[in-house]
């Protein structure tokens, strides 16, 4: 006979994986996109810049910003202005760190555990390229048997 503890329960021992603070986040709806301050400098922000601005605070990221996150959103935005201006890798790699705490690119995004809900209409696009069959290629294994 053997002695020691009683197993757990397989439902207790069972890993369960699941993403404690993971997030769908949902697109926005058209509002009131905070205007960028007076530069530093008295210039213009450029285009791009002010591009860049509008497309954040329409993005489903936005949602997930408070009034605290914007003095960040605002350096960074001067970075990106900067960097549009004059360009150079030392900006680049600074912006590049900057995005990451407000989940600008997809594997920042991931990082967070930030998920963008695409919809009914994309879920039915992936629907239907799954089921459609791959075209037939020839198995590349045929040409190994002797």
């Amino acid at each position: 006979m053997v002695s020691g503890p009683v197993p757990k329960e397989a439902s207790t021992r069972r890993r369960r994986n699941k993403t404690a603070g993971a997030r769908t986040l949902h697109p926005v709806e058209p509002g009131d996109i905070p205007t960028l301050p007076t530069r530093p400098n008295g210039g213009k922000w450029a285009d791009l810049t002010l591009q860049w601005w509008a497309d954040l605070w329409s993005s489903p990221m936005s949602a997930e910003y408070d009034s605290s996150d914007r003095h960040g959103l605002f350096m960074l935005a001067d970075l990106m202005d900067q960097y549009w201006q004059a360009g150079s890798l030392q900006l680049a790699a600074e912006i590049r760190q900057q995005r990451q705490a407000f989940g600008l690119t997809p594997l920042d995004r991931r990082r967070l555990q930030w998920e963008i809900d695409r919809g009914d209409e994309a879920q039915e696009r992936t629907r239907n390229r799954q089921s459609q069959p791959e075209a037939a290629a020839p198995d590349p294994r045929k040409d190994l048997a002797g």
